[in-house]
């Protein structure tokens, strides 16, 4: 019987595996590549349109595989995504790009929750919504959905929003530097690039584009505010269990109160240290990314796996109307940030 059921949860586990490696395939597209979208981004495509055609003809009994990789391979992909990042990053940028980095992620996040809160939305699709606009897109997303354990739509909804408003960032950003539009250095164009996009993979888009010094500054930029998603996710888990706290009226609820402490972004964060003090060679960095990526993009695809149309139409138009509010945000109000704390650095 066990055997069996192994086996059943095997088989889902296969058939995201699968989803996965044509997620790379297609990412590797011309046309995909020259979007800048991530074979992650492409994966929760194909598991959204595997939920909403064939997810019924398939065995129930491979459900568990799916939610295995939704959950564990999830927080798995997050540690190993520490062995992009090191602190010797950090001083390279020095203090500009850290306090613009630091004012952008709180601003956006709280000012996120606030706005979700006044179009009276769905509270955790406005968290997450914000989360990802304000750390980096849909790898933040999926680190606080660990944390909070939302709905697999909620997730979705928020991704489907940080992807669209982010690759239309990546394409207006070198458009607007390249026609004087945003009389900026390139240090400054690095910084504020880095700070303001959404996901990596747009980052690395729109800096190339603009030449190499605003792209290394820019990726670096963008690495110091994803190293800022293991404070806000103790804080989140802080926050859940108040929540939580707030909601329960019994002594036997009570021990359910308890701040759940996300391990996986401490495990996140100690990858960091260990990346940043001993010299590992950058071809067995290279195959460890490539392997984080892949376990990322089975998360992806088992969260869209588990995503139908249905639940975006029940979610609606609120959380498209937040994510553009952020975009105008990061656009107009990141500028300003940027070009007024740099020159106090320079």
């Amino acid at each position: 019987m066990f055997n069996e059921k192994r086996g059943s949860m095997l088989h889902g586990v296969l058939l995201i595996a699968l989803f996965s490696c044509a997620s790379f395939y297609i990412a590797e597209t011309r046309v995909i590549s020259e979007l800048s979208l991530s074979p992650m981004i492409v994966g929760i495509v194909l598991g959204m349109l595997y939920a909403n055609s064939l997810r019924n003809h398939l065995p129930v009994t491979w459900v568990p595989g799916i939610q295995f990789c939704a959950k564990k391979l999830l927080r798995l992909g997050i540690i190993l995504y520490g062995f992009r990042l090191t602190f010797q990053d950090i001083l390279l940028v020095g203090a500009p790009g850290i306090i613009v980095d630091i004012f952008i992620v709180i601003v956006t996040i709280l000012g996120g929750v606030f706005i979700g809160k006044l179009l009276k939305m769905d509270d955790d699709i406005a968290l997450l919504t914000s989360i990802g606009s304000g750390i980096c897109g849909a790898a933040a997303i999926l680190g606080a959905e660990s944390t909070i354990h939302t709905k697999p739509y909620k997730t979705a909804v928020a991704v489907a929003t940080v992807v669209i408003f982010g690759t239309i960032a990546m394409f207006i950003y070198p458009i607007f530097y390249a026609n004087g539009v945003l009389a900026v250095t390139p240090q400054e164009m690095g910084i504020y690039t880095g700070a303001t996009l959404h996901e990596v993979a747009h980052t690395v888009g729109a800096g190339n584009s603009m030449g190499e010094e605003i792209s290394n500054i820019a990726i670096i930029v963008k690495m110091i505010r994803v190293m800022m998603l293991v404070p806000v996710l103790l804080l989140l888990s802080w926050w859940a269990a108040r929540k939580v706290a707030k909601g329960n009226n019994t002594e036997q609820d009570a021990t359910k109160n308890k701040v759940a402490i996300p391990w996986f972004a401490l495990g996140f964060l100690l990858v960091i240290v260990i990346n940043s003090i001993i010299p590992i060679p950058a071809s067995v960095i290279q195959v460890i990314n490539n392997i984080d990526t892949f376990l990322l993009t089975m998360a992806m695809v088992a969260l869209g796996a588990e995503t139908s149309f249905d639940k975006f139409k029940k979610a609606g138009i609120k959380p498209f109307l937040l994510a553009f509010i952020l975009f105008i945000w990061l656009i107009v109000g990141g500028y300003f940030i940027t070009t007024i704390i740099t020159p106090w650095f320079m």
